[in-house]
C-alpha cells in the first residue's frame, strides 16, 4: 500500500494541484514562492493539525467571492456563491492491492472493489451556514451604527471589525469549521490537464461522510520542519495543538534528542517490564544509600532546627528524600562526547571532547538522523512505544508512514546536505520489519531549493512546481506540479544526456526565474559580467547560466517546456556554404562546410536550435532578415528568446563602415568595443587581437583575420583579460546579445511583477 497521488484544491497558491509521490522518496523543488511550503502545509493540517486552518489558508483568490456572499446576505439576496466550494480539500488517493484489503475495509467505495485505487477527500466545510449568517449579520449590524462626535457636532462614522465577512472569518473561521472525509469514486479519476491543473471528481449529493477519521490507522506521519520561529509568530498563536505532537521543532544537540528517544523507548519508570526492574532496583538502592549519607552529613544542623521550637509545630522532624531521575546524566552539557583520540592504543586513556565542539553541520546532521531514527522506532513500537497503557494493549501499526522533512538545507550545509538525502530513506527502512518487505510503507517527502540535494536525487523522484501566472486580474497566480519521470521517454537517449549533465554541472535550474543557455566558455564567463554592469535588474533576479554546444541546446526543449520558465538561448549562426569534393570513389559530390556568412549565398545554417525549435528557419538570408520581435515567441506559457550573430556596421580604414556578420562570440566581442581592445592586456591571445586591431583593416579583412586568431586561440583567456577592465562598463555586449539580455530582463521580471500585481488587488492584503 502506498500514497499515488493526492490533489490539493483551494489551499493557498494551490487552487487545484495534482501531486504525485513516489513509492518511496519524493523531492519538491521549484523556484521561490512557488508553492513548495503550501503543499508540505496543506499535508500538515489536513492529516495532522487541522484545528489549524486559518482564513488565510484560503486561496486568496476565493476570497472575492466570499465578499460577494457576506453581502448577500447583508442585503437579504439570494444567495449565488455555495461557501463550502471554497475552502480548501484534499484528495488522497492510495493504490492498495486486493492482499491488504482488511486494512481499508472501512474506506471502500463499493463492495466489488478488487484492489488498485482507493481515494478519499478532506474537505473542510461550515458546520451550520445558518448560524454562521446570523452571527455575522448581527456583527455587521452592530458595526455599522459605530461613530464619533466631531469637532463641529457632527458624525464621523467608524470603520471598526467586521469591514467584510472575510474580515469577520479571519477571528471567527476555526469556530464554524469542520474536517469532513468522504470516499471517492476510483473509476472516475481525471489525470491533469495540458495546462496541469488538477480535475478532482464531483461528490455525488448522497455522498456519505466517514463517522470516523479514515487514515487514523492506516498513515503515521511525521514532520521535521523548517525553523520559521524568527519570522512566523502566526504559528504559535493560541498555544500548540495537540496533533501537532508528529511535527518535531528541530533541536541540534545529540543530547537532547537521546533525552527524548529516552523518554519514548527506554525510561524504566514507565510501564516498567522486567528488563527494567534490575535498572529501577539499582536506582532505588542508589537513592537509599544517598539518603543515609546525607542525613548523616546533616544530622548536627537538624538537631540545632528541631530545638527552636516553632510556636504551633509537634516537634517537626526534617527528613531528606532523594530522587534520582534517569535523565539526570542526559541533561549536561558533556552528556555526550566525542572520542577524539586514543594515545594508549587500548582505551583507557581517550581525549573526549563535548559535543558543542564538534562541526556545527555534523552536529545537524546527527541530530536530524537521530529524529529520523525516533519516527521510526515510534511508528514499530520499539520498546516502551510498544506497551504504552500496559504490556496487554494491543497497538495496530499503520501499514504506511509518510514522512516530511522541509528545507533540510535550513540546518545542513552543502556537502552534509548530499550524505542526508542519499541515506534518510535507508534510514527510515532500517529495522528488522521493515527492509525490502512489503508489509509496511514508508514514504519520504521533502522540500528544497538546494541543488545539492536535487543532484543526489534521481530525476523520477523530482517534482517540479511551476508558477503559472493570473489569467485575469481578478484572479491569483497558482501552481501546477509536473512529474519530470514523465518527460522524456522511457531508455531515451536525451533523457540520459540531459540527466548526466545536470548532475555533471551541479546546476540551479529547478529554482531559477529564468535560464540562459550559451555555447562556450567566453560567453560562460562574461555574459554575467554584462548582466551585472549593463542591466542592472536582471542582475536582481535568480538566473541560471548553461554552457552548452549549440548541437545539445535543443535536447533540453522538452524539459524547458515542462519547467516553463523564461529562457534566452545564445547561440551561432553557423552558416554553412555547398563546396563541391570528390568522394573515395571518385565521384564529384557535393557537401554543406561551415563558411563565413554572407548574404545571398544561399547559405544555411548547422544550428538544430535555429531548424528546429525556434525561429525554425534554415536560411541565412532570412535569418539575418528576421526582425527583433521574431526572435522572441510565448509558446506553452513561457517565454523563450533566441539571439544570434546577425549584420553589424564596423568601421575601417575607408570612409564608408563595411557591414559583417561575425561568425562567432569572440569576433562580435572585438568588432563591437574595437576601441576598448586597446587597453585589453594579459594573454598572448589578447596581445595579438590588440596588434590586429590598431592596424585598421577593412570591416570584412577585420573579421577574418580576427577569426582566423581565434581558431586556435585560448577564448577563455581573453574572457578573463576582459574581465580586468579598469571600467567595467567600457565593454559592451554585442548587440545580439545586448537585445537578448534586454528581453530577458523583462521577461524575467515580468511574471513576478504581474503576481504582485494581481493578488496585490485583491483586498490590498494577502
Amino acid at each position: 500500500m502506498r500514497i499515488k497521488f493526492v490533489e490539493i484544491s483551494n489551499f493557498r497558491k494551490l487552487k487545484s494541484t495534482h501531486l504525485d509521490l513516489d513509492k518511496k522518496t519524493t523531492i519538491l523543488v521549484g523556484a521561490n514562492n512557488s508553492g513548495k511550503t503550501s503543499a508540505m502545509v496543506a499535508l500538515r493540517t489536513f492529516l495532522m493539525t487541522p484545528t489549524r486552518l486559518a482564513l488565510r489558508d484560503i486561496t486568496i483568490a476565493n476570497w472575492t467571492e466570499i465578499d460577494v456572499l457576506g453581502e448577500e446576505w447583508e442585503f437579504e439576496a439570494e444567495t449565488t456563491v455555495d461557501l463550502d466550494t471554497l475552502l480548501p480539500a484534499l484528495d488522497v488517493w492510495l493504490e492498495v492491492p486486493l492482499s491488504e484489503i482488511q486494512h481499508v475495509v472501512h474506506i471502500l467505495p463499493t463492495l466489488d472493489w478488487s484492489g488498485g485505487l482507493l481515494g478519499v477527500r478532506l474537505r473542510y466545510q461550515i458546520k451550520d451556514i445558518g448560524k454562521l449568517k446570523a452571527e455575522y449579520v448581527a456583527e455587521r449590524v452592530a458595526s455599522g451604527s459605530a461613530a464619533t462626535t466631531g469637532p463641529a457636532g457632527e458624525q464621523i462614522k467608524l470603520a471598526v471589525w467586521p469591514l467584510c465577512l472575510t474580515d469577520f472569518l479571519e477571528r471567527r473561521l476555526r469556530a464554524h469549521l469542520e474536517l469532513a472525509a468522504f470516499p471517492l469514486d476510483p473509476r472516475a479519476v481525471t489525470r491533469p490537464g495540458k495546462c496541469g491543473l488538477a480535475v478532482p471528481q464531483d461528490l455525488p449529493a448522497s455522498a456519505l461522510r466517514f463517522d470516523h477519521p479514515p487514515f487514523k490507522n492506516l498513515i503515521k506521519m511525521d514532520e521535521i520542519a523548517a525553523q520559521r520561529d524568527f519570522a512566523d509568530a502566526g504559528d504559535h498563536e493560541g498555544g500548540e495543538d495537540k496533533a501537532e505532537a508528529g511535527v518535531r521543532r528541530f533541536k541540534r544537540r545529540l543530547s537532547d534528542q537521546l533525552r527524548s528517544y529516552y523518554d519514548r523507548h527506554l525510561d524504566p519508570s514507565k510501564t516498567p517490564t522486567e528488563k527494567d526492574y534490575e535498572a529501577l532496583g539499582a536506582i532505588q538502592a542508589a537513592e537509599r544509600s544517598f539518603d543515609s549519607r546525607l542525613e548523616a552529613g546533616f544530622a548536627a544542623a537538624f538537631e540545632e532546627l528541631e530545638d527552636l521550637g516553632y510556636p504551633g509545630m509537634s516537634n517537626p522532624k526534617l527528613k531528606i528524600s532523594t530522587l534520582l531521575r534517569t535523565t539526570d546524566g542526559l541533561k549536561h552539557g558533556s552528556s555526550v562526547q566525542y572520542q577524539v583520540a586514543d594515545p594508549s592504543g587500548d582505551g583507557t586513556k581517550t581525549l573526549k571532547l563535548p559535543e558543542d565542539y564538534s562541526g556545527l553541520g555534523y552536529q545537524n546532521l546527527i541530530a536530524m538522523v537521530f529524529m529520523l531514527m525516533g519516527f521510526r522506532d515510534e511508528w514499530m513500537r520499539v520498546e516502551k512505544a510498544g506497551i504504552v497503557g500496559g504490556e496487554n494493549v494491543v497497538h495496530e501499526i499503520q501499514p504506511l508512514h509518510l514522512v516530511l522533512v522541509e528545507e533540510p538545507e535550513a540546518h545542513l550545509h552543502a556537502q552534509v546536505q548530499q550524505v542526508f538525502i542519499n541515506k534518510a530513506y535507508n534510514l527510515l527502512r532500517k529495522h528488522c520489519d521493515l527492509g525490502d518487505k512489503d508489509a509496511y510503507c514508508t514514504q519520504l517527502l521533502v522540500s528544497t531549493h538546494s541543488s545539492h540535494v536535487a543532484h543526489e536525487a534521481d530525476f523520477a523522484n523530482l517534482r517540479y512546481f511551476r508558477r503559472r501566472p493570473a489569467k485575469s486580474k481578478g484572479e491569483t497566480p497558482t501552481t501546477t506540479v509536473a512529474n519530470l519521470s514523465h518527460v522524456f521517454g522511457e531508455g531515451d537517449e536525451t533523457k540520459r544526456f540531459v540527466k548526466r549533465y545536470l548532475k555533471a554541472t551541479h546546476c540551479d535550474l529547478f529554482f531559477a526565474d529564468g535560464v540562459i543557455f550559451v555555447e562556450g566558455q567566453a560567453e560562460r564567463i562574461l555574459v554575467p559580467h554584462f548582466i551585472r554592469h549593463h542591466f542592472p535588474e536582471l542582475s536582481r533576479r535568480y538566473v541560471t547560466l548553461l554552457e552548452l554546444g549549440g548541437s545539445h541546446v535543443h535536447s533540453f526543449r522538452d524539459l524547458i517546456d515542462v519547467l516553463g520558465i523564461a529562457t534566452l538561448i545564445i547561440g551561432d549562426l553557423d552558416a554553412t556554404a555547398t563546396v563541391k569534393i570528390t568522394d573515395k570513389n571518385g565521384h564529384e559530390t557535393t557537401r554543406w562546410k561551415s563558411a563565413r556568412p554572407e548574404l545571398g549565398r544561399g547559405q544555411q545554417t548547422a544550428n538544430s536550435v535555429l531548424k528546429e525549435w525556434h525561429p525554425g528557419l534554415k536560411l541565412i538570408d532570412e535569418l539575418a532578415a528576421l526582425p527583433p520581435s521574431d526572435h522572441a515567441t510565448s509558446g506553452d506559457g513561457y517565454d523563450l528568446y533566441v539571439a544570434y550573430q546577425k549584420p553589424i556596421s564596423v568601421e575601417s580604414s575607408s570612409a564608408t563602415p563595411t557591414s559583417v556578420i561575425p561568425r562567432t562570440f569572440e569576433d562580435a566581442l572585438v568588432l563591437t568595443n574595437t576601441a576598448a581592445m586597446a587597453d585589453v592586456q594579459g594573454s598572448s591571445t589578447s596581445a595579438k587581437i590588440k596588434a590586429i586591431v590598431t592596424q585598421g583593416p577593412s570591416g570584412a579583412d577585420l573579421a577574418d583575420e580576427l577569426f582566423d586568431l581565434l581558431k586556435t586561440a585560448e577564448k577563455a583567456a581573453l574572457a578573463l583579460d576582459c574581465l580586468m577592465l579598469a571600467d567595467p562598463k567600457a565593454l559592451k555586449p554585442p548587440t545580439y546579445i545586448a537585445h537578448g539580455l534586454k528581453w530577458f530582463e523583462t521577461a524575467v521580471g515580468k511574471e513576478i511583477a504581474e503576481s504582485e500585481l494581481k493578488a496585490g488587488s485583491i483586498h490590498g492584503r494577502g
